[in-house]
């Protein structure tokens, strides 16, 4: 059972009067999960036996990105630090006994380091062995997406799958991917699907993100038209009244996506597709025509199940607290 607790019903901050005392289920299952972004970063105690599916999330924050232009990584790591006590001094019936972080751009999980991030400026940084000394605790870190499609693999909409494909829409498009039931890492580089090459209206290549990110359909249709939108739904909406330009601008999206879907299922074995992000919130009219056209562009191969993901936004923070939970156990 996944429980995601947030009784303010938004993604702010939850009230600590709200959090009900959870001492009963061991302080050993308390995991501080921290979800960095570019802009903001989100943070939530997580609790529950995850080995069974039991995910409660608990009061979850958003506070700016400390962004310090040569330090950044050392500013996150330092306001971490300083949120860590806060959930303490908050929640003096908990016992947090791991922390969980992740962060955009390429990671290598392994050695805990962030390689590289152009929107945050660092490289190279050590962010789990920094966290660690500073805070004493097993520390979990790994690249933001590829710990939301953990999550999804583990505990939301692909329990049960083996070879999957995790696609996230959003302003961009990122993706994890796993296959025989373990996710691919690459060395921090895979799962990039966003910037996987395919092919363009004209018949050159383009970056699958320029024509399939809810970003790049606004922005495409205003480029067509000269006309404003606000966003990727305006556009579907047009297409559904059948504006032309519309319409080809979201048969250019759906080829785009489904090109770089149809690779990893020849390529990979792909037999499951998780989309997450703002644009799958379309629903049936982004998931119809995009298994339609899927399967012109296969042969013989087994044509994929497509799903919803389960987890929502909180799909970061989960999947650092399974990472944190695994480096606790093995500590």
């Amino acid at each position: 059972m996944n429980t995601l607790t947030n009784p303010a019903g938004s993604p702010g901050t939850v009230p600590s009067e709200h959090v009900q005392p959870v001492a009963a289920q061991g302080g050993n299952d308390v995991v501080l999960a921290f979800d960095i972004g570019g802009t903001d970063m989100k943070s939530g105690i997580i609790l529950g036996d995850l080995a069974q599916g039991d995910v409660q999330v608990r009061d979850v924050q958003r506070h700016p990105t400390p962004l310090e232009a040569g330090r950044t990584g050392e500013s996150v790591c330092g306001r971490i630090v300083e949120l860590t006590a806060v959930y303490r001094a908050a929640h003096p019936e908990l016992v947090i006994s791991a922390v969980g972080v992740t962060v955009p751009g390429i990671v290598d999980e392994e050695a805990g380091v962030g390689v590289f991030s152009a929107n945050l400026g660092w490289k190279n940084f050590p962010f789990t062995a920094t966290l660690t000394e500073a805070l004493g605790l097993p520390v979990g870190f790994g690249h933001d997406v590829g710990m939301a499609g953990e999550a999804e693999f583990r505990l939301g909409a692909a329990v049960g799958k083996k070879d999957v494909l995790i696609m996230v829409i959003g302003t961009g498009i990122a993706g994890a991917v796993l296959c025989d039931g373990s996710r691919v890492a690459g060395g921090g580089y895979a799962g990039e699907i966003g910037h996987a090459m395919v092919p363009a209206p004209d018949g050159s290549l383009a970056i699958m993100e320029s024509l399939g990110s809810a970003g790049a359909i606004a922005r495409r249709y205003t480029e067509a038209t000269g006309t404003a939108v606000s966003g990727a739904r305006d556009v579907l909406a047009l297409a559904a009244e059948g504006d032309a330009a519309a319409k080809t601008v979201w048969k250019d999206a759906i080829d785009a996506l489904a090109f770089s879907i149809a690779q990893c299922v020849s390529i990979l074995g792909t037999e499951t597709v998780v989309l997450g992000g703002g644009l799958s919130m379309a629903g049936a009219v982004l998931f119809e025509p995009l298994a339609a056209r899927v399967d012109e562009l296969l042969t013989f191969h087994r044509r994929p199940e497509y799903l919803h993901a389960a987890l929502g936004e909180n799909a970061g923070l989960i999947g650092s607290a399974l990472k944190a939970r695994t480096m606790k156990d093995t500590a």
